[in-house]
């Protein structure tokens, strides 16, 4: 059971230990969010992984080099080796047959090997200084202090003012870059800002999760947010959100069991937010695509059901006739419990009228069978004098293709055509 006064003194931020932990991770993971949502967006979301495990070496020759355990000169050689690492991967890249997939986990593998080397190397040395260096394996969110908050809230103000002036052309950039390169923009400094900036997150970051899992506080804030925004701006702040927020969670599983470790609970809320973002989120999410299936799949209905009714108007020289489930089923075969609930839509929306048991159509559902009736013809007008297709091969495709044209498209279909009186089969053409 979780302690109400523990929660509250968590929260409150009231024990110092306490106060520095949870404000290092979340200035760490937001800033490492924002800059992981161009990452993101470059489709370089394994480069972050390839840079993170590439570090460890770093930290061991700069301990080697200087017999010491001071945090900036350890963060150096991290640096340097994980600007080497994106360095040596865009190289191979550009430069032989290798792909940049392959080039990626070439440099991980390599890398992280060289480090598990070195590391263990230090281990057995028998230096009394190398005490901890393990933990940039894994991270030492819980054991955070003053000073290491300083170091991320200068680099993390750093990164997120960086990103701030640079938006626009990061946003260009990251979109297409061929018209980033063809409207005079850098793009070539860009991309080093873009690389120094993700490797210093990185650098920065794994004392919070270490080189296992920072890609993880790197990519998925950036992949979560995709999934409720199409807006980069709303995206990245949304991005840094998720990304502070994962961190104080798992920053109070932490202080409330003293056992659990802080970055991967980090990373486990960050997941779990990513697989909710998965399942519901607006914009990209399963339960968005479904309901919009399910619309889609209903408009369908609605429109066929209408167009079948003008059918059955144009066939007896009124409009203004009820008609049963019978007549409109020997016209058009539906499902009987689907046209029951269409012609049920349809009467709500007042585009069908209810009369007994038959149904008659609305002025407004007369005009609305007249639209896609006249989208219908005049696209298999179009497939048959440009496409040069069959008259009788072209039904299926305009049945298809009617649901999803829109206003402007039939506008430019009808002047396209020249406003023509008949389709292939020479049935009218209705207009408004």
């Amino acid at each position: 059971m979780i302690d109400v006064q523990d929660l509250i003194d968590f929260f409150l931020l009231r024990d110092p230990n306490v106060r520095w932990v949870v404000l290092g991770i979340m200035l760490m993971s937001a800033a490492s969010a924002v800059v992981g949502v161009f990452a993101y967006l470059r489709k370089r979301a394994l480069v972050g992984d390839a840079v993170s495990h590439a570090i460890l070496p770093g930290v061991c020759v700069a301990f080697l080099v200087t017999g010491i355990k001071n945090p900036w000169i350890l963060l150096g050689g991290a640096f340097l080796s994980g600007y080497f690492s994106l360095w040596c991967i865009n190289l191979i890249s550009k430069h032989s047959r290798i792909k940049p997939d392959t080039a990626i986990a070439l440099i991980l593998s390599v890398f992280y090997g060289v480090g598990i080397l070195l590391l263990t190397s230090i281990q057995n040395s028998g230096n009394a200084n190398q005490s901890g260096l393990d933990k940039f394996l894994f991270g030492k969110a819980a054991a955070l202090v003053y000073d290491d908050v300083l170091v991320f809230s200068f680099f993390g103000v750093l990164l997120i003012l960086v990103v701030m002036l640079l938006f626009i052309p990061f946003k260009v950039m990251a979109f297409d870059r061929d018209f980033a390169q063809s409207s005079g923009l850098p793009v070539n400094a860009l991309d080093t800002v873009l690389s120094v900036m993700t490797v210093l997150a990185i650098t920065i970051g794994i004392q919070t999760v270490g080189v296992v899992l920072m890609a993880a506080l790197l990519i998925t804030p950036a992949a979560s947010a995709r999934y409720w925004t199409h807006n980069l701006r709303i995206m990245v702040i949304l991005a840094a959100a998720i990304g502070a927020f994962s961190g104080i969670l798992g920053a109070f599983v932490s202080y409330e069991w003293a056992k659990m470790p802080t970055g991967p609970w980090v990373v486990t809320f960050l997941s779990l937010i990513a697989v909710v973002s998965v399942l519901f989120g607006t914009h990209k999410g399963v339960w968005a695509k479904l309901r919009q299936l399910h619309r889609n799949r209903l408009k369908m209905l609605e429109e066929n059901i209408l167009k079948c009714f003008y059918h059955l108007g144009e066939q007896d020289h009124s409009f203004t006739i009820a008609r049963s489930l019978e007549e409109i089923q020997e016209k058009r075969l539906f499902e009987l419990r689907q046209l029951k609930k269409g012609l049920k839509r349809l009467t709500r929306k007042k585009l069908l009228l209810l009369h007994a048991d038959k149904y008659a159509l609305t002025d407004q559902g007369m005009e609305e069978g007249k639209r896609v009736t006249r989208i219908h013809r005049l696209w298999e007008l179009y497939l048959t004098k440009h496409l040069h297709l069959a008259s009788d091969h072209v039904h299926e495709d305009a049945e298809a293709i009617e649901h999803i044209i829109t206003p402007e498209i039939e506008r430019e279909l009808e002047v396209h055509l020249n406003f023509p009186r008949t389709d292939p089969h020479q049935t009218p053409i209705p207009y408004k």
